[in-house]
């Protein structure tokens, strides 16, 4: 079987083993999914969707959080459309986790034609294409609007980057509320039509992604003990030898500059000093790895 993506190409029976869980709890569930690429990067993880006459702001949205999603290992799913979709999956492929498109007709007919050798970094970077129709059926304009509580119900919340109104990622918004999932939408401006639809989400109660941290918080909140990890990762790629020790040691408790110095004066390679120990605490939290809390003590940057 060939098509303009090259790849393993797998069918997905409803009931059967590999058909992704979190679909079966659909009301509408798909007797079978198309899939070419890798099925086991099927899991839940974050959709991220947004305007296709995307902003400038909208792509850089996308790509910022998707992109830190995808560090920590979460899949990105997303529909494979211009504009925000697009930098999504970019986003995904720069951190290397996996991520999926939902087609609107078959995985054979690449819509649009101008990703076909974006859809093929996918797929040979162990992600998928999915589609609910056979390989070599024509996308249709109500195919997407369906394919769209495919999106939202793989995953277990669903980012709006940008959105008008009316609009398809509005819809994926309603399918992910439809399958009580959590809708996280990134604010514009109320001067931008791109943004209408986005901003309604919040005032209807969608929860607001207004900086890094909130959006951290939700990937903790969504994913477990991701935080930690991040910083625990984050170090180990710079620090060596006694700044590893003392890194693990606020890691594991917050420390007080006294408990930092004694730590370091055990270094048999360098010659720590108090002014030595208070710069590299400064880098640290220049860098982000810790912070200092109420009443003096250091402790690792929970991100």
């Amino acid at each position: 079987m060939t098509g303009p993506i090259a790849g393993d190409h797998t069918v997905l029976r409803r009931g059967e083993a590999g058909y992704p869980p979190a679909l079966l709890e659909l009301t509408d569930a798909p007797q079978e999914l198309f899939v070419l690429g890798n099925v086991d990067a099927l899991q839940e993880g974050l959709a991220v969707v947004g305007a296709r006459k995307a902003t400038p702001y909208g792509r850089g949205c996308a790509r910022r959080f998707a992109g830190r999603a995808a560090r920590r290992g979460i899949a990105i799913i997303s529909g494979g459309a211009r504009g925000c979709d697009a930098e999504a999956h970019r986003a995904a492929l720069a951190e290397g986790a996996p991520t999926v498109v939902f087609m609107g007709g078959g995985c054979h007919k690449v819509y649009p034609e101008q990703h076909t050798a974006l859809f093929q970094q996918i797929v040979q970077a162990g992600g998928a294409l999915v589609s609910e129709h056979e390989w070599d059926t024509p996308p249709l304009p109500f195919m997407f609007r369906a394919r769209n509580r495919l999106i939202a119900g793989l995953a277990k919340a669903t980012l709006i980057v940008e959105a008008g109104l009316p609009s398809g990622t509005f819809s994926t918004a309603d399918e992910a509320l439809r399958a009580n999932k959590d809708v996280l939408v990134v604010p514009g401006s109320i001067e931008s039509s791109q943004s209408r639809g986005a901003n309604r989400l919040i005032y209807q109660g969608a929860t607001p992604i207004v900086d890094d941290e909130s959006f951290d918080d939700q990937m903790f909140s969504l994913f477990g003990l991701l935080k930690q990890e991040e910083v625990a990762k984050e170090a180990s790629v710079a620090l060596q030898g006694m700044e590893r020790q003392l890194m693990d040691a606020l890691t594991a408790t917050p420390q007080g500059a006294e408990e930092l110095f004694l730590l370091a004066s055990q270094d048999r390679e360098r010659i720590w000093t108090a002014a030595s120990l208070n710069s590299w605490i400064a880098l640290m939290e220049t860098k982000g790895l810790i912070t200092r809390y109420p009443g003096g003590k250091y402790g690792a940057q929970m991100k």
